[in-house]
């Protein structure tokens, strides 16, 4: 930010300001208050009125004053979903966070929400306890590995009070909660103004009969949104005469508005949902909290699109692109795919090097600037992908019809060829559009099964159909020719400081008819999703260089955002006191030290799945907008409505992430229940003083184990060597006369 004057402005030339004027803002019994605010009456203080619960939002003038002077800080909060009255915004100059403390400093804002907070003066500012999933958040270890049974738990995600540091604690008994006993400084602050409700306003909870009210209580299940009064008249008819009938069904409220004298917002009952713990009702108010639209498409929307089927290519639409109808081109995707948006090509050139292409699905020829069709992409913005279903972007007739590259069906694409020798190196490359006819529509399966036998005779049978000018030894030569231009590639980004952080990914087998999960696993990630992998990221680095070249002054980019300053030194610290050898200096030393330094012993590769998860929390968001925007942005004609259009396909993929994990924990949490205790090996990754985080190895899931729940637990003990956390766990003997075990070093295992 730039104050008058154009000097630079800064968190810490704001906080020298205010300790040179005087503080702005001043601490009373009730809150926070301005100086203009000094002899206001409560609304308390009338009549037996009640009392003003959070402070007016400054007007728009003042806050723009305030961000251009410097003395206001605008950004997106984040609050803490296992500490609901912790929330925080990032600094500006990103090297830490800003801490909200309570929920009256959060002056009604929710999480995700953009809003302007002022900043108290620093001798204002205590010490206070962080343990929000940050570097910072608690203290870390990956050297215990324990035996854990993960089990359904009715009070998962419920939040925990947290113990004084250094004393013991026995399994059961209820304490106050004093500071987490990792405390750090931080610059405190209040909410003055709400720029943007990111969030949708909508929760999924209960409802609670109050006697003599005219209204009923709705306690949200996450905790970060308030409970909600809502009228009578909005809940089932016989709710006042069999409220119990109702105790677990999960109903959906929007907040309509959330007065400053009451700590309970207001809301409207949209829909009751069902039985709470079943998967249709829990994955629609998922859908519903995450503005997800999930509705069909309007017949306005499908009228959009051609209708006369089947379709096919007008004539003259050839004349405008390039014909790889000839080509051996092919699709590689899940077994179960139905919307195949990319081909790959693999040409051998007579001097020995290859014609490689990748062709995308060309989207933009359906979609008319202005239209219904138009509109509501722009909206949805991005598909969402769940464990039973897809909620698409487009209508499925496009996605999955006319836009899908199905094999041996003429299809409109875009199109990038490169010459590119046997190493990697590429020597030309040609941008533009195509029309392409797949020749085998190829599993991840399929193409790995190719790669592991490359001296293998395939049989057709072994394939789905191929078309005849493409035999079966040719597409397999194609697709070992591509593993080894992938591997090249890969090992010269890599070479090159390229880091990827992968994590494991738990994927379900369902029945068919129910769809409930039968089964769980960890998705493999093989050469072949790696072969794609490379040439798609080849297409997305191609493509932004060429539009680069073509808008030096203004394109349209993914970026990637620096990790935060502060959650990395504060994970450099801990490897450094675990005695971890990591190097954050740099993506690539990153990327070399969790693949060459972690040891050689049993636990090696668990240790290495725990740092990467560690490892990925201080790294921002980045969005791609190959699979949305980059096809349709031509047709925008202003730029703010670019940046504008760009934000939005930023919140929307962020928000189908979240959705996407909800999803996978929920098809879990089900199985568990139906299973039963299910047994694995589990590596900690954090400490507290009253529990602890693991990572369950064989599920890929990460789960807060409660030392109070710990069944043949006796006692529990938290204290800090140096900076480092020891939590020593005191279990019952396992036979009658023989002592209590301790557990106490990081490097035990849990009896």
């Amino acid at each position: 930010m730039k104050g008058k004057g154009g000097e630079e402005s800064s968190l810490s030339l704001y906080m020298d300001k205010l300790n040179s004027r005087g503080a702005l803002l001043l601490f009373s019994s009730s809150g926070v208050t301005t100086p203009s605010d000094k002899g206001k009456k409560t609304r308390g203080s009338q009549g037996g009125s009640k009392k003003q619960v959070f402070e007016a939002y400054m007007t728009t003038e003042d806050v723009s004053h305030g961000l251009k002077r410097g003395e206001l800080i605008q950004g997106s909060i984040r609050i803490n979903p296992k500490k609901y009255h912790e929330a925080f915004i990032a600094a500006p100059d990103g090297k830490r966070d800003i801490f909200l403390d309570g929920t009256a400093a959060r002056n009604r804002a929710l999480n995700g929400d953009v809003v302007v907070v002022q900043v108290l003066p620093q001798e204002q500012w205590k010490v206070s306890s962080v343990e929000e999933d940050s570097a910072s958040a608690k203290i870390h270890c990956t050297q215990l590995v324990v035996r854990v049974q993960v089990v359904k738990s009715d009070s998962e995600g419920v939040s925990e009070p947290e113990t004084q540091s250094g004393r013991s604690q026995t399994p059961g008994k209820k304490t106050k909660r004093p500071p987490s006993p990792d405390v750090i400084v931080e610059a405190e602050t209040e909410v003055v103004y709400i720029v943007e409700q990111k969030h949708s306003r909508a929760a999924t909870g209960f409802l609670k009969f109050l006697p003599d009210k005219p209204f009923a209580m709705f306690s949200p299940v996450d905790h970060r949104v308030p409970r909600v009064n809502v009228p009578l008249p909005d809940c089932p008819h016989d709710f006042c005469s069999r409220p119990g009938d109702y105790a677990n069904i999960l109903f959906i409220v929007r907040i309509t508005s959330w007065p400053d004298d009451s700590n309970f917002a207001e809301g409207r009952l949209a829909k009751t949902l069902g039985q709470a713990g079943e998967i249709e009702p829990e994955t629609e108010g998922i859908l519903i909290e995450y503005d997800v639209d999930f509705s069909e498409f309007s017949v306005e929307v499908l009228g959009c699109l051609p209708q006369k089927l089947p379709w096919t290519i007008p004539p003259e639409e050839f004349g405008n692109r390039r014909d790889l109808r000839k080509e051996c081109i092919f699709t590689i995707d899940p077994a179960t795919a139905r919307d195949l948006d990319d081909a790959l090509s693999c040409k051998p050139l007579p001097d020995g090097n290859f014609e490689l292409g990748v062709h995308i699905a060309d989207v933009s020829y359906f979609v008319e600037e202005g239209n219904a069709l138009d509109f509501i992409a722009s909206r949805r913005a991005t598909s969402v992908y769940m464990v039973q279903k897809v909620i698409p972007m487009l209508p499925r007739l496009l996605c999955e019809e006319l836009c899908s590259l199905n094999p041996l069906t003429d299809r409109l694409t875009f199109s990038v060829i490169w010459k590119i020798t046997p190493e990697g190196k590429i020597l030309s490359e040609w941008f533009g559009r195509s029309v392409i006819r797949s020749c085998v529509k190829l599993s991840y399966d399929h193409a790995q099964s190719m790669i592991e036998a490359p001296d293998k005779l395939f049989q057709a049978d072994e394939l789905p159909p191929c078309a005849a000018e493409h035999p079966v030894d040719e597409i397999h030569q194609a697709v070992l020719n591509l593993h080894s231009i992938a591997k090249r590639l890969r090992a010269q980004r890599f070479q090159g400081g390229a880091l990827r952080l992968d994590q494991l990914k738990l994927s379900f087998t369902l029945d068919r008819e129910t769809s409930m999960p039968q089964g769980c696993y960890v998705y493999q990630y093989r050469d072949s999703n790696k072969l794609v992998e490379e040439f798609m990221l080849l297409a997305n680095m191609a493509t932004a260089h060429q539009i680069y070249r073509s808008f030096p002054n203004k394109a349209l980019l993914r970026r990637h955002p620096p990790p935060q300053t502060k959650m990395v030194d504060d994970l450099q610290e801990f490897c450094d006191q675990m005695g971890l050898n990591i190097d954050f200096s740099t993506a690539g030393t990153l990327h070399k030290s969790l693949n060459e330094t972690l040891g050689d012993d049993e636990y090696t590769s668990a240790r290495k799945e725990v740092l990467t998860h560690m490892c990925s929390r201080p790294m921002q968001v980045s969005v791609s907008p190959i699979a949305g925007i980059s096809f349709l942005c031509p047709s925008i004609a202003l730029w703010e409505e670019v940046q504008k259009q760009a934000s939005h396909c930023n919140d929307k993929k962020t928000a189908s992430k979240r959705v996407q994990e909800l999803s996978s924990e929920l098809f879990f949490s089900v199985f568990v229940k139906e299973s039963g205790p299910l047994d694995s090996e589990a590596m900690v990754m954090g400490i507290l003083d009253q529990a602890f985080d693991v990572l369950v190895l064989r599920y890929g899931v990460q789960k807060r184990i409660y030392c109070k729940g710990l069944h043949g637990l006796e006692t529990f003990h938290f204290h800090k060597v140096g900076k480092r956390g020891e939590l020593t766990l005191v279990w019952a003997a396992e036979e009658p006369g023989k002592p209590s075990v301790r557990q106490v070093r990081p490097r035990d295992r849990a009896k």
